[in-house]
Parts: structure tokens; sequence; C-alpha cells
């Protein structure tokens, strides 16, 4: 764990992280048991002014763990935060992955064997563990994305990434970062890698952003903001 501190990280770990308080602890503790006894790495977390007890969780785990803090005063939004994480990294691996537990540590060995040889890569969450209104409304919205962008990939909004190179002019998406990093990537020619991964339920709560009352006014949003970036890049 000294050396992990000492040692300039060979891969940083990006995550927002937003009112996880009750889970980030585990969450944290799987990656890093899974990864650092190959991989030096470290964890920049994305705190996104959480009004729970995350920050004074995050604080006291920064003791034992490798972790950079970035702590926000007030909410700025999803893409906001992983925006600010990749600006704060240095290393020359960077995986960007959700801090609710969804994504399986396990499945990141396919990705580093695969480090070089591409850009990018991407999981595609075959089996979703996601509540009906997040699968129908992701469903939808992909069908207009397709429209639009002929991004040759299953699962654009997937959070688990390697990448080595990223898209410029982001942040069009306050929520749907993903979709359009994948859209710029894939417009600017990246070569992309994707591959299957586990996707698990979240280990506390329920998702802060994607409910009922919000999906309306986020999908046209979604939908205007994905127009915009089509004009920017064609």
């Amino acid at each position: 764990m000294v050396n992990q501190h000492r040692t300039a990280p060979e891969l940083q770990i990006v995550m927002p992280i937003h009112n996880e308080g009750e889970s980030i602890g585990a969450t944290l503790h799987e990656w890093y048991n899974e990864l650092s006894p190959r991989v030096r790495l470290e964890f920049v977390a994305c705190e996104d002014g959480s009004t729970d007890n995350t920050k004074a969780v995050l604080t006291q785990l920064s003791h034992d763990l490798p972790i950079k803090l970035l702590m926000a005063e007030g909410r700025k939004g999803y893409s906001r935060a992983v925006i600010d994480g990749f600006a704060a990294t240095l290393a020359p691996y960077v995986l960007a992955v959700d801090s609710d537990g969804q994504c399986d540590p396990k499945d990141f060995w396919q990705f580093w064997e695969r480090r070089d040889q591409g850009g990018v890569a991407i999981g595609w969450r075959v089996h979703r563990a996601d509540p009906v209104v997040r699968k129908v409304m992701s469903g939808a919205f992909k069908l207009w994305y397709k429209t639009l962008f002929h991004v040759p990939i299953h699962d654009p909004s997937c959070p688990y990434l390697l990448i080595r190179q990223h898209a410029p002019q982001l942040g069009v998406l306050t929520q749907g970062f993903w979709w359009e990093f994948m859209a710029r990537t894939c417009r600017a020619k990246f070569k992309v890698v994707e591959l299957p991964v586990q996707h698990r339920l979240r280990k506390a709560g329920a998702t802060r952003v994607y409910r009922w009352h919000k999906v309306p006014g986020i999908a046209m949003a979604h939908s205007l903001g994905l127009v915009k970036i089509w004009r920017e890049t064609r």
C-alpha cells in the first residue's frame, strides 16, 4: 500500500460519486483488492456535491487507499464530474467506471490485456441490471442516437471504459456523458474495442437521476443535445 502512494500510478480510476456513503467504501476496497496486486493504481474520486456522509467516508478512505479527492460543494452533474476527473489524470491509462458497484472489477483484466489495441475499450452490458425506466429510456434514446451517429457498438452509454485517447469538447449532455463521448470518439475515428461485461445490481440505494418525474426533461435535453453534437461533428 505504501508503494502505491509513493510510486506514480500506471492506471488511474475515475469515479463520479454522489450520495454513495453507504456503499463507496466496499466498492473502492473491492476494486483495490482485485487490481492492486498487479497494477499500480490511484482512484480519482470525483465527489459531486453529496448531501449524505460521502465526503467524510472518502476522506477517511484516503488515509488507507491511494485516492485523489476532488470534492464539490454543490451538485455539478455527472458529466462535469467525469470531465473534471479526466482533467486531474496523468497516468498513461485511465479507467472510468461508475461508483455504485454495478461494474465488476474482475472484468477489468480483459480490458488490460487489450490496452494497446485501441484508443478506447468500452464495455457491453449484455444483461443490464437496471430499473425498467432506465432500460426503456436508454433503448428509445439509442434509436434516435443511431439515426444521427453511425456508432458501430452495442452499448454506447456503458460506464466501463479504459482510455488512452479521448474526444475533445465534451459536456453538451449533462447526464449522458458516455453517449456524447462515444459519438465524438467514433466521429474522430479513434479505434474502439468493445468487450462484454457483467452488470450488477447497485450495492445500495436507488439511482439519483433517472426517476419517472425527471424522465421527460432529461429525454428532451438529451435529444436536443444530440442534434447539437451532430452539427458540431459532421
